[in-house]
């Protein structure tokens, strides 16, 4: 159901009156703090995402429901400490949309959305940003952050002239790791050792996300499509060989392997 935006304004009106209710009521609503409150917040935004990913309205509608609740409970919790409520919160959006968007509020024109991208970033640097990266939060999951950063420093123009030129890099990197593994192949105990075929990986890991990047593909996305069809396969095989009366501890990999095929062509 849409609804007018007479409607909307009623409906968050009513929220903030449930709010307010709940914090002087609810014993555990009103024991909540920013920091009791930030973990489950996180949670809610991965629940966000796996609706997002199963392409899932309804979960979409539902989880956006639950995360509107804890910004507005920041906002109570702001608002009864004399920080901030959650009007100054709205209008502090409003004007870094507005001021952020000057081709649509100002005279500024773009071609595309690249541009709007490094005018954000300029833009921001202007307001007294000190780093391009100041705002890549330290808390991100590394491969969102090393998405978010390559994101973040194309806005300035370091980026990648050809967007196949990635692919040296890469082989690069693969050749690298290789070499290290190789080498290194009868020492790989050593910390020391370890640490810096860590670091390969790591670069190997960070081009290869930065390839992702280049084609327009998100990595986090991509990785987790990759996960969920790896699970489903999996349990297809746990499924199968608990029919035939078999452990999988116990079953050779040629076994394995040829009802794990059997899952790929039910796909």
């Amino acid at each position: 159901m849409i609804m007018t935006k007479k409607d909307n304004l009623a409906a968050f009106e009513e929220l903030l009156d449930i709010m307010d209710e709940l914090r002087t009521k609810c014993p555990w609503d009103k024991e909540q703090t920013f920091e009791s409150l930030r973990k489950l917040t996180i949670e809610e935004t991965y629940e966000l995402g796996d609706a997002v990913l199963r392409k899932d309205v309804q979960g979409i509608k539902d989880e956006l429901g639950d995360l509107m609740l804890h910004i507005v409970f920041y906002a109570k919790i702001g608002s009864e400490n004399h920080y901030f409520d959650i009007g100054s919160v709205i209008q502090a959006l409003n004007k870094k949309l507005i001021t952020r968007h000057p081709h649509i509020y100002g005279d500024i024109e773009v071609r595309n959305a690249d541009d709007v991208k490094k005018n954000w970033e300029e833009i921001k640097l202007r307001e007294g940003t000190k780093s391009v990266l100041e705002g890549v939060p330290k808390s991100l999951p590394a491969l969102v952050k090393a998405n978010r950063i390559q994101e973040k420093v194309r806005g300035v123009g370091f980026d990648w002239e050809h967007k196949n030129d990635i692919w040296a890099k890469v082989d690069e990197e693969l050749s690298e790791i290789k070499r290290e593994l190789i080498k290194n192949q009868t020492n790989l105990n050593n910390n020391s050792q370890q640490e810096k075929i860590e670091a390969e990986f790591g670069d190997l890991f960070f081009s290869l996300i930065n390839a992702a990047r280049l084609y327009k593909i998100d990595p986090e996305n991509a990785l987790e499509r990759t996960n969920q069809k790896f699970i489903k396969r999996f349990a297809f095989l746990e499924d199968k060989a608990s029919k035939l009366g078999k452990c999988l501890k116990d079953m050779s990999l040629n076994e394995m392997d040829k009802i794990w095929e059997e899952a790929k062509k039910i796909e």
